[in-house]
Order: structure tokens, then sequence, then C-alpha cells
């Protein structure tokens, strides 16, 4: 691995960070095509939706991942997936997690259905709520959440395309409510199934071992 040395005002310039570590990295993409998706057959995917924060499209990533999401699929009038707080966000996530990125809503809805996956949209309208679909055992089976816009959620069109809309209810009395817990709330709930022994090896590694970028474990 070929390796640059370069002053602090490069580097920062770089990192495009305040306090930057003083090592940066270059990677390939590393999204993964929607068909390679599908073609999984997933059983947990989060879709955002015209999602414009970066951070935001990050944690969901993140979160997403603790859930134990199969992918996650970015639309085409979303954030870059490589925008550095993105990256920063995800918290290493984006390195072994599916990502697609670019597809239209309308593709994402059509192919998941295809697969046999329910699509079930995230809105605080809605005419369910997550409590009473997880009580009716309506979670059960493959499941993509989407989520829309930090502003203005999903519009009419996109809602029209699910096959059900529910609310994330929030519990207690809180001041006010940001745009990230409702997708924590909504991805972990679901078990997702156990995860062959290949994967479930890759995700995570023996004691004393390390993941590379590309997934593989390696010695720490």
């Amino acid at each position: 691995m070929p390796v640059h040395f370069a002053d602090d005002r490069t580097v920062a310039d770089v990192s495009q960070t305040v306090t930057p570590q003083g090592l940066v990295g270059v990677c390939r993409f590393l999204d993964s095509p929607f068909e390679e998706v599908l073609a999984a057959r997933p059983q947990l995917v989060a879709v955002l939706a015209n999602v414009r924060d970066p951070g935001n499209a990050g944690t969901v990533l993140r979160c997403a991942d603790a859930a134990g999401a199969d992918a996650v699929v970015l639309t085409d009038a979303s954030v870059d997936l490589y925008n550095p707080k993105s990256v920063r966000a995800s918290v290493g996530s984006l390195f072994h997690l599916p990502v697609a990125v670019g597809v239209p809503v309308e593709q994402v809805v059509t192919g998941l259905q295809g697969v046999g996956v329910r699509i079930v949209a995230a809105d605080g309208a809605g005419d369910r709520d997550l409590d009473a679909e997880l009580d009716a055992g309506a979670m059960g089976g493959p499941t993509a959440w989407v989520f829309g816009n930090e502003a203005w959620g999903l519009p009419e069109e996109t809602r029209a395309l699910a096959d059900a809309v529910v609310r994330v209810l929030i519990h207690g009395r809180p001041r006010a409510s940001t745009w990230r817990p409702p997708p924590r709330c909504a991805c972990t709930p679901p078990r997702a199934p156990s995860a062959p022994p290949e994967v479930a090896a890759r995700r995570h590694p023996p004691e004393g071992r390390s993941r590379d970028p590309a997934g593989r474990a390696g010695p720490s």
C-alpha cells in the first residue's frame, strides 16, 4: 500500500475536519448494485427517500447495521453516500453493509416487492402504529422501511406505493422529537433471522481478530 507524507495544512484540507487525526485513506467506492441486493433475498432493508442530511444518512446506516439489516438503499434524490459527514456518521458500517445508491423509489419498491419484501412507509400520520403491527405479527416477514425527507417526510405518491403506512409512537413526554429516533425504533424491533455461519463470522469475528474494509476477518 503506497504511503505519502504531507504537511499539516494539506492533511487538514483533504480531511475536511476541524481536528484531523493526521491520517487520510483513499479507497474505491463501496456501493452495491441494486440487483445484487435483490438477489440476496433481503429480510430487512432501510430505504432512504429524499433524505438530504448527510449525518442522518450515516446514522440510519449505522442503526440499520446494528439492527441486523441486510442492506440500505438511497434513492436517486438522496444525499451523496460519500459525503464526508455521511461516512463519519456511519462509524464503519459503510464498509461492510451493502448499500445501493441512485435508485428511483418506484424501482426500489417494485424490485423489493418482487422478491417478497413488504414495504412499510414510516410516517407520523400513518393509519397504523408500530406497536399494533408488532402485536398483530405483521412485522415477522421480510420488511423494507421507507424513510422520507427530514423536513416534509414522504410525499403522497411514495406512501401510495407502500403496503402499509406506519407511525412510530414516541413514548414518554419529550419536548422535541428529532428525525433520528424513528429509524432506530422502526428497524430494531423485528428480530433479523440468524445469519449463515460465514456471514456471522464476517460480521462478528472471533475475539482478537478484526475486519478489514472488505469485511474479512484478520488479526488485530
